[in-house]
């Protein structure tokens, strides 16, 4: 894919099984990003990586895990278990230069392109 100059860059967390996730990277395409698609399930993000993208999201850890997700006490335990368990991380996760978003409803990643 061609990018134009100065295309925004993006990062997804993706799971290709999710048709959300897959809906938000469509989105980001269409926009013209320039796109790294990061498939989480098999390239799991560190602990602090993703301590990292939520806060810079504002988004609290116990709200990026999956609905089917084990309960947790708080948002270090939340971190923990995604990053020992990265299927409990809810998708799509999406970084641009201006900010992050996890991409539920997947039109959300229109806010930072």
């Amino acid at each position: 894919m061609t990018v134009a100059s100065g295309a925004a860059k993006a990062t997804i967390y993706h799971n290709p099984r999710c048709a959300k996730s897959r809906q938000a990277l469509a989105l980001l395409q269409e926009s013209g990003a320039d796109v790294t698609v990061i498939e989480y399930l098999k390239t799991p993000p560190a602990r602090d990586t993703l301590a990292a993208l939520l806060a810079r999201g504002g988004i609290a850890p116990r709200h990026a895990l999956r609905p089917d997700a084990p309960e947790v006490a708080d948002d270090a335990a939340a971190l923990d278990l995604m990053a020992r368990d990265p299927a409990t991380i809810e998708r799509p996760l999406v970084e641009t230069d201006k900010g992050v978003r996890l991409a539920r409803p997947p039109e959300l990643v229109r806010e930072i392109l």
